[in-house]
């Protein structure tokens, strides 16, 4: 009997130690998990025991193990929506209404047919606004007292619509050069046929080709066309094309550079088509009158 008690004994000891090391093993493994259940065992909660019966139970080897339902991937965050800032209005541009260099079409021609009709002379109306139309505009602006630059506004077309003219002083044929408002007028039977730009002395000091001081300007009066040449006369102070000498070396001439103020050495520049344009028409011949005032 003694022996068997203690055959007992250390059988029910060696379930209790076998139960134990289960229980440790049944800690590690994960049980099923369910979305939004927490599994973990809350802080400072006791966990329940089971009685024990006396039998030992049967673990499923841990490499077998196998969860009753599969973990779903987690849920990602949905993105947070960045508001885009409302665009700014566009500001709408008002159409232009002006006309200036290098504008074309319809509009333009009827400016140039307009000037043309008035004597501001700018070849032939194409409809293109180019350096002899804003020669031309520069006039206008000239003989009415307006900004000069070029550009047909609101004043500028008002004088145009108002018929705008430069008078002469000059009876007769010839040619008259105003200093002040810095225009050409060519006069027919004391009546101004063609009104072109032009550029006089700046009054600024100068070398002249002589190698003597000197003051760029255009001296008054009256005189009268001694010399022509057909073609570029050039010296110290540049280039003078197929000039009209009426006054020493003096002379209306053409330039590449005839902008709407004084700018000369003393001579009355025009455009160089503006001046071809005198030479084919025979408008400035020998002997024929200029006025300087």
């Amino acid at each position: 009997m003694g022996r068997t008690s203690s055959a007992r004994g250390a059988t029910a000891a060696a379930t209790v130690t076998a139960a134990a090391v289960l229980l440790a093993g049944c800690g590690s493994i994960r049980g099923p998990w369910t979305s939004g259940a927490d599994t973990s065992t809350a802080a400072g909660a006791t966990p329940s025991t089971t009685a024990s019966t006396g039998t030992t139970p049967t673990a499923e080897p841990s490499g077998s193990a196998t969860p009753s339902a599969s973990r779903p991937p987690s849920p990602k965050p949905s993105p947070t929506a960045t508001a885009k800032p409302s665009p700014k209005p566009t500001a709408t541009k008002k159409p232009r209404t002006s006309l200036a260099r290098g504008d074309s079409g319809p509009k333009v021609l009827a400016l140039q047919q307009r000037l043309e009709e008035l004597g501001y002379w700018l070849g032939t109306p194409d409809g293109s606004f180019g350096s002899l139309t804003q020669q031309a505009v520069w006039a206008l602006q000239k003989s009415a007292g307006l900004r000069r630059d070029g550009v047909v506004g609101p004043r500028t077309l008002k004088a145009l619509e108002a018929g705008i003219r430069p008078k002469a002083t000059l009876s007769g044929n010839g040619v008259e050069i105003d200093l002040e408002r810095q225009v050409l007028l060519v006069v027919r039977d004391g009546a101004v046929r063609t009104i072109l730009n032009t550029s006089t002395g700046n009054g600024e000091e100068y070398t002249s080709t002589s190698g003597n001081r000197a003051i760029a300007t255009t001296p008054r009066g009256r005189y009268t066309v001694y010399r022509a040449v057909d073609g570029p006369v050039t010296n110290s102070l540049g280039e003078l094309w197929r000039p009209r000498f009426f006054h020493r070396g003096i002379a209306v001439h053409g330039s590449g550079n005839t902008p709407p103020w004084p700018d000369s050495h003393g001579c009355a520049r025009l455009s160089n088509a503006a001046i071809n344009m005198i030479w084919a028409s025979t408008l400035m011949p020998i002997g024929s009158r200029v006025v300087v005032r």
